[in-house]
């Protein structure tokens, strides 16, 4: 069967709430890094993140990164939020795989997250963790 790498930010990662979106098409955890410093967060309505590369004033967002059978990445990608979408990210050591990102439209008007440098650091000032 043929694994693809696949960079989650947010709900998807390892013991929250979509992580059983993964563990469904038997996606295995490879490891936790950072993207390269070029990308923005935003929090949806504090419910998930939605992540953008941008040209000036990104910053190094932490990542898990999953091996994915290709067949079960479309069944994932389907259950994902609306406005998120997979794309290539680029990562801190300079290679680039497959990630979740987000439609510039959905960030319009949500909360600039970039400063805690990833989904977990955000939701743990919330009392979410």
């Amino acid at each position: 069967m043929h694994h693809l790498l696949l960079a989650v930010n947010g709900t998807l990662m390892r013991g929250l709430e979509l992580n059983s979106n993964l563990l469904a098409v038997n996606a295995i955890f490879d490891r936790e890094t950072k993207t390269a410093p070029v990308y923005r967060l935003w929090s949806i309505n504090d419910k998930y993140p939605a992540m953008l590369r941008v040209a000036s004033g990104g910053n190094a967002i932490a990542l898990e990164i999953w091996q994915i059978p290709a067949s079960g990445l479309v069944q994932v990608l389907l259950q994902e939020p609306p406005g998120l979408c997979i794309g290539k990210v680029a990562l801190e050591d300079g290679t680039e795989v497959l990630g979740v990102l987000s439609e510039p439209i959905l960030c319009e008007n949500q909360r600039d997250i970039t400063q805690w440098g990833g989904w977990r650091n955000y939701i743990a000032t919330k009392g979410v963790l």
